[in-house]
């Protein structure tokens, strides 16, 4: 039997997209085929297969960096405390040239440990220690992957490479499967890295990296599947060694594993059902406490609600679909319900930051839930008697928001998550949007499910391969291969991507050939034929 990895990468859209389709064909113990993506400039293959295993990644989510607090020498505020006394802060001075304006000087003041980027609320300097910023932190290393042949060969090299650190999951030829970490982890040293701290006494710290012995890794599973989608995977040791960077909370990676469940013998083609699995899970429940909060018998009524109710109750179709209004009219209950629950417990957050959204934290469901369910008084913001006063408040403000949009029945999904992938140029000069920018497209998904789509922000390729069996699996990415809009392949990839259908992962036959030769080396035949 053979294995699977499937895989879809969530970033930011745009024309041209970040990766690159790349098939590299050559010998040197025996023949090789890489097939999968890269980087343009880089001249290794990122996720993919090379026959033997097949890998991909997804954002890890650990915690890979520390805010240091800067202990001043009282005498002089260059100075600073070091475990090896007293140092000084070195100042790189850089200016910024801007075209049509004043150029803008820029000052970096570094320490031992990296730059000093911002101030605590008693006014200490906090300097940022980050993994890229120390030596072998980023490298060349993860090339290595190309040829291994095993689970223990691929995390052994993924282990050592200087790339900011990612869930790595992968199949091996035989049926095997297995996840570890790819990049370099901190050794930290008396302390856990969750809040800010002293350096300064040697006693904390980073002490090298963890070696690749100490990483954690699961291997064959036995339900023979393994799911990464920005969640947490260990606990104890494991989870100390990683840290927490702000896990997923876990919906989208228990739907996955749902689907996983029920096929029985998988086939690369059922990945893409999964790719493409836009069912509103995470969103059910509440959807049933809006209900129950507008269906109560003693509520006072308006139409406005009445209509709200019908929507929800009569058009929910179980989906983030283009064409749900009942899908958005939930998701809107839930963020409303969100910033008056929290208002009272953030105002102070609000002082500084303004603009700081509670839903924005990735553990904000936990909380956000435990307090409709439990509806504790003394955490009830004094504006409302009763919870269910809340509730209704925040029905009554998206019954408002779907208003102002034209009303219920035009409150449909797709007007919200309409995709838009723009090209930088079309960003800075709107009038060359119809030459640069791909189709505006009404997409379903959301955050919470398989179908990660926004606005702005998704799957950035999704494919599914096994190993030594290429010729089975499938790839399509969003916009094209070519970045130059004048090229027939700047956006012929864009459709399939929308739709998701299923083209090949492997290339077909060359229809150009392009022939690189070092200066000054004599034309071949061969060569001259090219085109």
């Amino acid at each position: 039997g053979g294995a699977i990895v499937a895989n879809d990468m969530h970033l930011g859209l745009s024309t041209p997209n970040i990766w690159y389709r790349a098939s590299m064909v050559w010998r040197d113990t025996r023949p090789r085929r890489l097939t999968g993506v890269t980087l343009p400039g880089v001249p290794s293959l990122v996720a993919g297969s090379n026959g033997d295993l097949a890998w991909a990644f997804t954002n890890s989510v650990g915690d890979w960096s520390d805010l240091v607090i800067v202990e001043p020498d009282p005498a002089d505020p260059n100075r600073y405390r070091t475990p090896s006394g007293m140092l000084l802060v070195a100042t790189v001075r850089e200016t910024i040239e801007v075209k049509g304006g004043a150029s803008v000087p820029v000052e970096i003041r570094e320490t031992i440990w990296g730059p000093i980027v911002d101030h605590d609320s008693s006014g200490r300097e906090r300097a940022v220690a980050w993994v890229p910023l120390r030596d072998g932190g980023m490298n060349g290393a993860l090339a290595g992957i190309e040829t291994v042949e095993t689970l223990e060969q691929l995390f052994d090299v993924a282990a050592r490479a200087g790339i900011p650190a990612q869930n790595m999951v992968a199949a091996q030829r035989d049926g095997r499967i297995g996840w570890s970490i790819a990049g370099r982890i901190p050794r930290r040293v008396g302390h856990d890295g969750r809040l800010p701290t002293s350096w300064a006494d040697g006693t904390r710290g980073w002490d090298g990296w963890v070696t690749p012995a100490e990483y954690p890794h699961l291997i064959d599973p036995p339900d023979g599947r393994i799911v990464t989608a920005n969640n947490r995977l260990v606990d104890g040791a494991a989870l100390e060694i990683l840290g927490d960077g702000g896990y997923d909370p876990g919906a989208r990676a228990r739907q996955f594993k749902d689907d996983l469940q029920r096929i029985a013998q998988a086939s690369v083609r059922d990945m893409m059902t999964v790719h493409l699995d836009d069912r509103a899970i995470f969103m059910s429940r509440w959807r049933d406490l809006m209900l129950q909060t507008l269906s109560a018998a003693d509520r006072e009524d308006s139409e406005a609600r009445r209509e709200l109710r019908r929507a929800v109750r009569e058009t929910w179709t179980g989906r983030a679909s283009v064409d749900s209004a009942a899908y958005r009219i939930v998701r809107e209950f839930r963020t409303q319900v969100g910033e008056l629950a929290f208002a009272p417990l953030i105002e102070r957050i609000r002082q500084v930051d303004t603009e700081y959204s509670p839903l924005a934290a990735r553990g904000a469901e936990g909380a956000l839930w435990a307090l409709v369910s439990e509806r504790p008084l003394h955490l009830l913001d004094p504006k409302f008697k009763t919870w269910t006063d809340l509730l209704l408040a925040a029905a009554d403000r998206t019954a408002q928001d779907a208003q102002k949009a034209g009303g219920i029945a035009t409150y449909v999904w797709g007007r919200a998550n309409t995709v838009h992938i723009r090209h930088p140029l079309s960003v800075a000069v709107p009038l060359l949007g119809p030459f640069l920018d791909m189709p505006a497209e009404e997409l379903p998904g959301d955050s919470h499910m398989p179908r990660v789509q926004g606005p702005t922000f998704g799957a950035s390729e999704r494919f599914a391969v096994s190993p030594g069996r290429e010729q089975d699996g499938y790839f399509h990415m969003p916009t094209g291969q070519s970045g130059h809009p004048l090229s027939p392949h700047y956006r012929d990839a864009n459709a399939a991507w929308v739709t998701g259908a299923a083209t090949p992962f492997l290339p077909g036959s060359a229809v150009h050939t392009l022939t690189l030769r070092p200066a000054g080396a004599p034309q071949s035949t061969e060569a001259a034929k090219s085109k």
